[in-house]
């Protein structure tokens, strides 16, 4: 009849059989576990964070949004300068971003305000006259996202190419580059130039959309909580250009 015997190496239950060596591969067997125990707490502690930190980001941004206001019809005089200092009657602004053509009347503009109390008294600006025509003021869609310096337009020709792009977010990662384009062109008119970024590891992709006129960009602007795939997307003025690939050097 086998016995049963206590290890202290593994002091978990050991049914030791008649050939001896139950010990030693109980033992492994309970190392192997724990370490396959171990593995699965780790990941599910980083999943965890993980949905957390998006959690959080989702929630940030949001907030940003509800301090954020869009001004339009800006004449193409007036200064990010001229357009802060005016609605900073309303409040503390802590950032201020003027978009489009520069030569067009269709400028328009971001603002961002240190609470939401003042962005919704800054919709009472709407209808104010500011250098030759009446500005409009509604609540934004976007938030102002910050930008690393060395993606900024480098270049007249880049800065020129920044006013005919969009900034692209929450794109379903199943929708290919060619339907991102269709969606855009149907909408809004001619893309140009069009990067679509991301990987299998994320749930959505982005996209900066380079448009043929100024005028497509601030049309994409709108299509801002469309469904394209199964997501509503969410777009906003790109602050960097859609540069050409750089092809790597052939080996030598």
């Amino acid at each position: 009849m086998p016995g049963f015997v206590g290890s202290t190496d593994c002091y978990n239950r050991i049914n030791v059989p008649e050939n001896g060596n139950g010990n030693k591969d109980s033992c492994s067997d309970v190392s192997s576990n724990n370490q396959l125990l171990n593995r699965r707490r780790t990941n599910g502690y980083n999943q965890g964070r993980k949905r957390m930190n998006d959690r959080l980001k989702r929630a940030e941004r949001e907030e940003s949004i509800r301090r954020t206001v869009y001004v339009s019809d800006i004449d193409h005089h007036i200064t990010e300068e001229h357009l802060a200092e005016l609605f900073s009657s309303c409040g503390q602004v802590v950032d201020c971003r003027v978009c489009g053509d520069p030569h067009s009347t269709l400028r328009f503009a971001f603002i961002e305000f240190d609470d939401d109390e003042d962005a919704r008294a800054a919709l009472s600006l709407g209808g104010a006259m500011l250098g030759s025509y009446l500005v409009r003021v509604l609540p934004s869609k976007t938030a102002i996202f910050p930008v690393n310096p060395k993606f900024l337009p480098r270049s007249t020709d880049e800065r020129e190419m920044v006013v005919r792009t969009v900034y692209c977010t929450n794109i379903d990662r199943k929708v290919s580059q060619s339907e991102v384009k269709h969606f855009f062109e149907q909408i809004c008119g001619e893309v140009s130039r069009l990067r679509l970024l991301g990987d299998s590891l994320h749930s959505t992709r982005i996209a900066f959309v380079e448009f043929a006129q100024a005028e497509n960009a601030i049309l994409a602007l709108n299509c801002s909580g469309m469904v394209l795939g199964s997501l509503p997307v969410r777009i906003s003025p790109s602050k960097t250009p859609v540069r050409p690939r750089i092809p790597k050097a052939a080996s030598q």
